[in-house]
């Protein structure tokens, strides 16, 4: 899993279990001291708040072990697959377009970062070079025929590749 992903996940659920068993009950404290609390707005939005604080600790805690079980080693080499980037050309718009597969939570259409759980996502996994996805929109299908593919292995090893500045240098 990307790091940065992991990094922004548990930064999330570190603030929201902060939330929950510090502000939280202060909040409810400071509302029951109120008075009556079947007219009291700020008890039961601090209620409302705790329970989707709850979901949304549980939503977190378990995308981040859906995350932490992707083994590399089952991404394909040959293939469209998590981390690909890869160049299609979309026979609807008649255009290339550049797509990064990418997590849910780092996905940005505008950057060409697609999600592998989104329709085009999806149509891409598992094709290889000069094959055509075939997408279902709202307007209709769109083909994109697959031109380019750097798969996340590929991706690595040019990062290695790449010389490393030495200091003085840009």
């Amino acid at each position: 899993m990307p790091e940065h992903i992991k990094a922004r996940l548990a930064e999330e659920i570190k603030a929201l279990e902060y939330e929950l068993t510090t502000e939280l009950p202060a909040e409810i404290k400071k509302a029951v001291a109120l008075g009556d609390l079947s007219e009291n707005a700020e008890y039961h939005m601090a209620k409302q708040r705790q329970e989707f604080v709850n979901a949304r600790l549980g939503q977190l805690k378990k995308r981040m072990g859906e995350l932490a079980m992707v083994n590399l080693a089952n991404i394909p080499h040959d293939k469209v697959g998590f981390g690909s980037r890869v160049t299609v050309f979309d026979s609807t718009k008649d255009e290339e377009i550049v797509y990064k597969l990418v997590t849910s939570e780092e996905s940005d259409v505008s950057k060409g970062l697609i999600s592998t759980t989104s329709p085009i996502g999806r149509a891409l996994l598992n094709k290889q070079l000069g094959e055509v996805a075939v997408v279902t929109t709202p307007n209709g299908k769109r083909e994109l025929e697959v031109l380019k593919l750097a798969t996340i292995h590929d991706l690595a090893d040019e990062e290695v590749e790449k010389p490393v500045a030495g200091p003085g240098q840009a």
